[in-house]
Formats: C-alpha cells, structure tokens, sequence
C-alpha cells in the first residue's frame, strides 16, 4: 500500500483523557440549568460529538436553551482547570517519531481551537502539529466532516502531500467524518468509542505505539 502522506489525529478520547473535565462541566451546566444530572457513564455519550449535538440529542434542548448550556459549560470549563486533561501514555512518543520521520500532522477536533491548544500546551505536545483545526467559537462549524476538510484545507496551503492522508479517532464520529473527505481512518480502542463504533475503520489498535508501524 502506497505509504501515508499525512495524519489527522482526533483529540478527546485519542490524544487526551479529557472525559473527567469535560463531564464534570457537564454535570455543573446541568444542574445550574436546573436539569436531572444522567450518571458518568451517561455523560461520557456527550464527549466526542459536537457538544451542540449532544445538548440537542441527549438532553432536548432546543437552540436557545444550547446556547445558554453553552455558555455556562464554556465558562466553568475554561475556569476550574478542567482544559488541562492528561496526555495518553504513549502518545507524546508516538507525535515525536512522526516529527522525527518528517510525517506532516493535524488536529481535527470537534472543540474549539482554543481550548484544543491549551490541552496541547499543557502536554506539551504543540510543536508536534503542523495543524490544528477546530470547531468555530460558536460551535457551529463543529461537525467532524467539517474540522477535517480545513485541516485538509490548511494542508493544502502549506503545499503538504494530501494524496494519502490517514485519520486516528476513537468514535464512529471520526470515521464518518473523515470518509466524508476521502480519508480512512484508524480506530483507537483506549478511546471513548464502543466496539460497535468500529465499523468502517481500515484498522484497530489497543496501544498508541501500535500506530507507528501503521503509519511509518
């Protein structure tokens, strides 16, 4: 198979472990708003999908109310700390071999670019991506077709090789996106995906060093 050209790599659930964050905000917008708080494993549903997505689909809410959940789940997260997730063990030596090989890496990330880059930071990881592609600041650019297609873009203006780009993700989420684009993808099970989430993936791996021989 001819090599990989590229890589775009989701965040939550595939670089970071930012479940514990993202469902403790969560948890706080529910209850200011005055709503029923599903248990953790409900809310770990909510991590993965664009977060307007998951107000609508999991807790009802019509557009006005997303808007306030949004700001308040924005606001909480940004303030307790809770952006600063943990690096998946691995991951760091995974970005660095890439680096290393000259193997030209994305972000495509349903979250906002800026909270994206602050999980980054933290890690320490940054200087690893050539790309970093979000959702727009009101959420409503946030589909994964449509993170992925301005990676792509951004790519495409650094004049990197887009012939065969691959995608790394852990929700079905990441592989519809990136098909939508052309691009297969490589599903990661340490993730917050399911089994079933699987379908349609190229490949399955259970450890981030298992990604280097798919992709070097």
């Amino acid at each position: 198979m001819k090599p990989w050209s590229c890589v775009l790599f989701d965040l939550d659930g595939t670089i970071a472990d930012s479940a514990p964050g993202i469902t403790a905000s969560l948890g706080y917008m529910l209850e200011k708003m005055g709503r029923p708080v599903p248990t953790l494993q409900e809310l770990r549903k909510w991590v993965g999908p664009p977060i307007l997505d998951s107000f609508r689909d999991f807790a009802g809410m019509n557009p006005a109310e997303s808007q306030q959940a949004l700001a308040i789940y924005r606001e909480h997260y940004l303030s307790s700390g809770n952006g600063h997730s943990p690096i998946f063990d691995g991951i760091p030596l995974v970005l660095r071999r890439l680096h290393e090989e000259g193997m030209p890496v994305a972000l495509a990330t349903s979250k906002p670019e800026f909270p994206a880059s602050v999980i980054l930071d933290h890690g320490n990881i940054t200087q690893y991506f050539r790309v970093i592609s979000g959702s727009s600041i009101d959420e409503v650019k946030s589909t994964k077709q449509a993170v992925v297609t301005e990676a792509l873009d951004r790519f495409r203006i650094l004049g990197v090789d887009l012939s065969n780009p691959i995608m790394i993700g852990d929700r079905y989420y990441d592989i519809e996106g990136a098909a939508a684009n052309g691009v297969p993808t490589i599903f990661v099970r340490w993730g917050y995906g399911n089994p079933q989430e699987e379908v349609g993936a190229i490949s399955v791996v259970n450890e981030p060093t298992e990604l280097l021989p798919l992709l070097l």
